[in-house]
């Protein structure tokens, strides 16, 4: 097997393989931002705090469940904080208090969501970016057989062939990544938002303080 160095590969792979990199690089790029995203919104934190607080206005004291919450960036924590509020505002009906805390719970799971769309595109396209440069790769080998006639190397033939699927493999080697970082981030998201719901019934159906 022919051995060769990055700046080789993407010459023979021609402009889409260029993409592909450039993809590659976004990839890269998103994953780790989403990565600090999820950490500073608390995906893997604020559950406990959450839980205490939500034991404390239970018991009735929302003034300390309140406290308790008030300095927590966690998604988990805001809501909860959110939905306290709600619930023991006056000017709110139930209902209104509910309302208002779907609608902060929905502007939290767009943050937790923030990012996805760019990683299911680049899921969607970087092979489709592979095959592309598969095609035409073959079409200029086949291009070049036909202006030979008969005294085309089969050996030049197949070089042309394997330098065209070049692509389709760096296409693949994104998209698998990143279809896996994707489902990852998504069920991470589905967690919170389960866990979000059920901090907010808690809150909304079991004791708690009472309304004024």
């Amino acid at each position: 097997m022919t051995d060769f160095a990055l700046p080789d590969f993407l010459m023979r792979g021609g402009p889409v393989i260029w993409a592909i990199a450039a993809l590659s690089v976004l990839t890269l790029g998103l994953i780790l931002w989403k990565l600090f995203r999820l950490s500073s919104l608390g995906a893997w934190s604020g559950g406990r705090v959450t839980a205490e607080a939500i034991a404390l206005w239970q018991a009735g004291d929302s003034p300390a469940a309140l406290a308790r919450l008030a300095p927590r960036a966690s998604v988990r924590a805001r809501l909860a904080h959110a939905a306290m509020t709600a619930h023991g505002d006056a000017a709110l009906t139930p209902d209104g208090a509910r309302e208002e805390t779907t609608r902060i719970a929905r502007a939290l799971l767009a943050e937790l969501r923030g990012g996805l769309r760019p990683l299911d595109l680049i899921v969607t396209i970087a092979p489709l970016l592979g095959l592309l440069g598969t095609v035409l790769g073959m079409i200029a080998a086949f291009q070049a057989l036909q202006d030979a006639g008969g005294q085309t190397d089969p050996a030049t033939l197949a070089g042309g062939i394997w330098e065209a699927l070049l692509t389709t493999a760096a296409g693949m080697a994104v998209a698998i990544p990143a279809a896996a970082a994707l489902t990852w981030f998504d069920s991470i998201a589905d967690r919170l938002q389960a866990e979000m719901e059920s901090d907010a019934t808690r809150i909304f159906t079991r004791g708690g303080a009472q309304r004024p």
